[in-house]
């Protein structure tokens, strides 16, 4: 079965036309919303260096499971 996603408003301009695994391994700038300077301060404070490293920080998904369950309750 194949899945179909439109992730462009989620993504900077440059980055819509790219593969899954090259969107993962992109700063997080690639992200729209996300600036250079934005992805900088992750990457000081978290060590956070790609889109994978962000979706895999353990404090960020933590954050993600909370605002989950917040919405259920």
């Amino acid at each position: 079965m194949a899945v179909s996603v439109d992730l462009a408003k989620g993504l900077d301009k440059a980055y819509e036309d790219k593969t899954l695994e090259e969107i993962l391994s992109a700063s997080p700038a690639a992200l729209a919303g996300v600036s250079e300077a934005d992805a900088a301060a992750l990457q000081q404070a978290f060590g956070i260096k790609t889109v994978r490293d962000l979706g895999s920080n353990k404090y960020f998904a933590l954050a993600g499971v909370l605002v989950a369950l917040s919405n259920k309750l």
